[in-house]
């Protein structure tokens, strides 16, 4: 089993258990995961935090715990480098690539609440990844 953190496109979290991906696809597909809190079918999932239970104990667990910002500097950096950044036509050219008008490619850019809820209903994946300060820059603004 499985469990996904969704999203529908108002907005509701829940969550969602699945034997694995595929039966999450194929159910979203034939629309038949919906949002407890309006049943809406319009059903994307979120990214999610996970662990895996070890035989280590809490204090060998807690000295190998990740460095979660620098893991996302790390995902910051790949996707600077390995995407192309379209900016605000992001929702435009994810479509493009979705309906074959152009050569699909690893994009990155920005879209408003409504061209993400068109992308989602058209069938195209996407997924958001938060910008933040730069490593090195802690301090507040005065």
């Amino acid at each position: 089993m499985i469990v996904f953190d969704l999203q529908c496109e108002k907005g509701h979290i829940f969550e969602g258990w699945f034997e694995d991906n595929q039966a999450y696809r194929a159910q979203k597909k034939k629309g038949l995961i919906t949002c407890p809190s309006c049943n809406s079918t319009v059903v994307s999932k979120l990214p999610s935090t996970f662990a895996i239970k070890g035989s280590q104990s809490l204090t060998a667990s807690m000295d190998n715990q990740i460095d979660l910002k620098k893991m996302s500097n790390e995902i910051s950096d790949y996707v600077t480098k390995n995407f192309d950044n379209v900016g605000c036509e992001f929702a435009k050219e994810a479509l493009k690539m979705h309906y074959g008008v152009t050569e699909s490619r690893n994009i990155r850019g920005v879209s408003t609440k409504e061209e993400e809820k068109l992308l989602s209903k058209e069938g195209v994946q996407f997924f958001k990844i938060p910008v933040g300060m730069p490593a090195d820059s802690d301090s507040e603004d005065s």
